[in-house]
Formats: structure tokens, sequence, C-alpha cells
């Protein structure tokens, strides 16, 4: 061998090995995720419940063990359903924090707003508490979203209504972000499909609080459906202004207006409105012992009821537990990504189930129709409606 050779050998055999640069959010005895959700503004019963039956879930998890050998370091930050608040949010979980991936983070705009960010360090965003359809599109490998879109939903309840109710006026109200503007787009989408047209749109702000004169020029346009791509506080708000105006038109909302502060809400006014939801909400009566169990720990432990949200909220940890229990102990955001998709057929506690894919990363398309009676949500059928 030459000697320039074996001093190369000499060289290669005697530095150190260069070791792996370490992933983020990873140690050798924990993972850090975080959230961005809304604990205080206009969402706030949604995102507290939520990140509530999350913690539940994770401390549950490190109670048990953990997985995998790690623990699970659970940091929430609130953003105040505002988007300035929630790029704030998720710079400093992932700038500061170093979360490994961040969980459930709430709303269309803050979501959308804060995409690009995670998506720059390489932070996978998982199911998103938004079913807008940017939460899964276009295609990144970062991006997982468990809800069927605002769109599939409202597509499904306006051809339901529309075909079995015999509705003929179909008409939207919606807040003016890209929450509100992907509902429309369902309403928009679904009459075209039908070859009608919508007889009406309102606009507004989350923070408005006056919609009577909204309700006068639907009523004008002689609407017998109104979609509402509105959340809880402006749902309950526009349902009471027609009851007041003496107007009982069908009104139909979605999975954000699916919860059980619409349904209680005082003096009934809630009786006889519609929502679509990609799955059910179980009742602290319902039957099924797990579904009982988890009411009870989660009321023990923050002394209020789960509410919807909160279901989904838990099912989201679980659905992420098992990604990381399939990771492996060699948990990279590789692995963290193969193991998501190869969750086929993921069924929840509830019963729902969820499926994804290296080249589909949206869990489920399914929409449940129900209706508000004597302060519950009642479904309307126990099958799923499509479009």
């Amino acid at each position: 061998m030459k000697p320039l050779a074996l001093a190369g050998l000499f060289i290669a055999l005697t530095l150190p090995a260069v070791a792996a640069e370490p992933q983020r959010g990873v140690t050798e005895t924990e993972i850090i995720i975080g959230t961005a959700t809304d604990l205080s503004g206009v969402t706030a019963v949604q995102g507290v419940n939520s990140a509530d039956a999350i913690r539940l879930a994770f401390d549950e998890l490190n109670a048990a063990g953990g997985v995998n050998g790690r623990k699970i370091r659970y940091i929430v930050e609130d953003t105040q359903y505002q988007v300035p608040r929630a790029v704030q949010a998720i710079n400093k979980l992932i700038n500061s924090d170093g979360v490994f991936f961040t969980l459930e983070d709430g709303g269309t705009p803050m979501n959308n707003a804060t995409f690009p960010m995670a998506i720059e360090k390489n932070v996978p965003k998982l199911l998103p508490l938004s079913a807008a359809r940017s939460m899964y599109e276009p295609f990144n490998r970062l991006k997982f979203s468990q809800y069927s879109s605002y769109v599939d939903q409202v597509r499904a309840g306006v051809k339901y209504f529309v075909e079995q109710r015999g509705k003929k006026a179909v008409c939207a109200m919606y807040q003016d972000t890209d929450f509100g503007k992907d509902v429309l787009a369902g309403v928009v989408l679904q009459t075209e499909a039908m070859k009608m047209q919508i007889a009406g749109t309102t606009a507004h702000k989350p923070t408005d609080t006056d919609f009577t004169a909204s309700i006068a020029k639907l009523r004008d346009a002689n609407c017998d459906l109104i979609v509402l791509g509105t959340i809880v506080r402006d749902s309950t708000l526009i349902l009471s202004t027609a009851r007041k105006a003496g107007w009982n038109v069908d009104f139909m909302g979605q999975i954000a207006s699916y919860d059980t502060a619409i349904a209680t809400a005082p003096g009934n006014v809630a009786e006889g409105y519609y929502a679509m939801s990609p799955s059910l909400y179980a009742y602290p009566d319902d039957p099924r012992p797990e579904v009982q169990s988890l009411m009870k720990r989660f009321k023990d432990k923050y002394g209020f009821d789960i509410n919807y949200l909160g279901e989904t909220g838990y099912v989201s940890a679980q659905i992420a537990t098992e990604a990381l229990r399939r990771a492996g102990r060699d948990l990279t955001l590789d692995s963290l990504i193969a193991a998501m998709e190869s969750l086929k057929d993921f069924t929840d506690i509830f019963g729902a189930h969820y499926s994804f894919s290296a080249t589909d990363h949206h869990g489920t398309t399914k929409a449940f129709l129900s209706v508000v009676h004597d302060g519950r949500w009642v479904p309307v059928m126990p099958e799923a409606l499509a479009y």
C-alpha cells in the first residue's frame, strides 16, 4: 500500500465518529409536544376542553411509564383566537421550547398563518383543531388531519336538506375568515352541483354581536335553509336573534358549532338547530364503559364535563400516542411520519375510524347530521351522509 493511502487509512481510523444530529424535541427521557389554541378568546370553550383532554391523556400515559421509555412534556400556549398571537405562540413552541411536533393547534386562520413556520423548521403540525381543507391540502408530509372537511360536511348536509327535506332557497351566514370562507365554499360547490343558486349570504367578524340586520336581509331573501360558517358565540347569538324575530327557519352548522354550549344555551334558542360533524358526541350517560370512564376521569380532574371537541382532543392524543409507539425507541421525524402513515382503520374509543397513507393524510371524510332537542344533540340518523 502506498504511503499516502496508509496515511489516509490511519486518519479515517483515528478520527472520532460524527454523531447523528439529535432529533428536535426528543431526548433520552422525554418527548416535547405543544399546542397553540384559544384558551381565553371567542372559541375558548373548545380550545380549553381540547387541550385539557390531551393533557389528561398524556398525564395518564406518563403515569403508566410513557411511550418506549420516554415521558411526554406537554406545553400549551394561548392564541386568544387571534392570528398575531398564534404566530407568537408557534414561534415560542418551535424556537424556544423545541417541540417535536404540535397537536390540535386551534383555528383555521391561525393554522394557515403558522404552517409555513412549522414547515420551514421541519416540525409536523398533527391533527389541527380545524376541518378546513388547508389542514391537509396541498399535500405535505408534515400535515395530517383527522376531521372530514367543512366542505365535506356542508356539501353532504345541503344535499340531504334539498333532496330529503325539499329545501329550495339555501343561504349562508359566515365569519369573514379562512374558516368561514371554507364553509361558504361547501355551500357554493353543492348548490352549483345541484343546479341551484345561493339565495343570499351575509359575512361578519368573529367578534360581532349584533345580527339583526343580517337576519332581516336573509329573511327578505326567503331563505328556507341557512348554513352557518360560525362557531359557538356567534352561532348562539344568530339563533337567538332569529327566534326573537319570530323566524323559525332551519339553520345548519358544522363541527365548529356542534357544541354542547350551543345545545344548552339559555332560553332553549338552539332547539331544532342542525349541525354536521365527523363523528357523534358521546354524553356522560353513554352506556359504553370505556366512554363512561373517560367522562368521569375528565370531570374528576377538571371539575366540568368534557364536550365534543374535548372528545376529539382525547382522540388526537390517542392517535399521536399510537404513532409514537409504532415509531419505536429510535424516534425521528421520518419514523414518526412513517408511523402516522401506517395507521389504517384506527378506531377510537367512540367507534370512529381513521386511516392515513403515504399519499393521503386526511383521516376521514364521514359526516353525520344531528339536531338539538331538549338541550341535547340527537343524531338525525345513525349513518353518515355523503354527497
